[in-house]
């Protein structure tokens, strides 16, 4: 059977075992608010994951919707050794106007580093983006990104909230081999961007990794923004995809728009839910 069509990103959905300290964090990093009333998942819905049941509760960063999904049955915390190289390593890119205002803001609220320091400007040839890496208090990752100001990009003319946010730009998956992910990947529908290698000591701060280099190998739905992106690192053997059970910390996965409703896990298992728009 062929894979679903991703036309669109709809949600980043996080697994945790604490809603509530989960949301107050993002509110609180991040401006995010609470979109309605937490639920507790449909039969359906429950039946394509596998799993009993769940309570959610929707979230909006800047109009982006990141549900948080509690588990009737929980699963294992977040792998204290999933680095940024790990093919269990998932992280949402947030883009703000002052990364430096934004990176004390979260750690002030709990965040912990991936990277290492503060925010830390990449080269021009990788983008010349201001960046900083981050875990939430359950373990997830997410990175902080500031554009240049005379950037050409979708932000450019954004206006930020009274935190600095603009919204949320990508999500981004450790992968084995970005050329067979993009081969994958595209058969679903999605389309590369300008691919680049990072490398150098920023980079290395930035992952936190004694890394030489990464290919970054952006790849875009028909709607655009957000997207995904997939991060090849040189120099790491992998033996097998990653085996996350839906209900694990770790087993962060995007909703999509689609033409059917179901559950896809990659070549190297990160899970994908979609969502029949017909």
């Amino acid at each position: 059977m062929s894979l679903p069509r991703l036309r669109r990103i709809v949600a980043v959905r996080m697994v945790t075992q604490d809603i509530d300290r989960l949301a107050r964090f993002y509110g609180e990093a991040l401006g995010a608010h609470s979109v309605g009333k937490d639920i507790s998942i449909a039969a359906n819905e429950a039946a394509l994951l596998g799993v009993e049941g769940a309570r959610r509760r929707r979230l909006s960063v800047r109009g982006f919707a990141v549900d948080l999904d509690r588990f009737d049955v929980a699963g294992r915390p977040y792998p204290a050794d999933a680095d940024a190289a790990d093919l269990r390593f998932q992280h949402f890119a947030v883009i703000v106007r002052d990364a430096s205002a934004a990176f004390a803001r979260a750690v002030a609220c709990g965040a912990t580093l991936v990277s290492r320091g503060g925010p830390l400007t990449l080269p021009a040839a990788s983008g010349g983006v201001t960046a900083v890496k981050l875990r939430d208090p359950e373990g997830h990752p997410f990175e902080l990104l500031q554009f240049p100001a005379a950037t050409d990009n979708v932000w450019r003319d954004a206006t930020p909230d009274g935190l600095g946010v603009l919204g949320i730009d990508h999500s981004a998956i450790s992968v084995a081999d970005a050329g067979r992910s993009r081969v994958f990947y595209a058969e679903a529908g999605l389309v590369a961007g300008d691919a680049t290698i990072n490398r150098g000591a920023t980079q290395v701060a930035l992952d936190g990794l004694p890394l030489e280099a990464v290919d970054v190998v952006p790849l875009f739905p028909p709607a655009g923004t957000p997207h995904l992106e997939l991060l090849g690192y040189h120099g790491v053997t992998r033996v097998q995809a990653i085996d996350m059970h839906i209900a694990d910390i770790a087993a962060t996965r995007l909703l999509w728009a689609s033409d059917r409703a179901a559950l896809v896990r990659d070549l190297d298992g990160h899970l994908h839910q979609t969502a029949s728009t017909n």
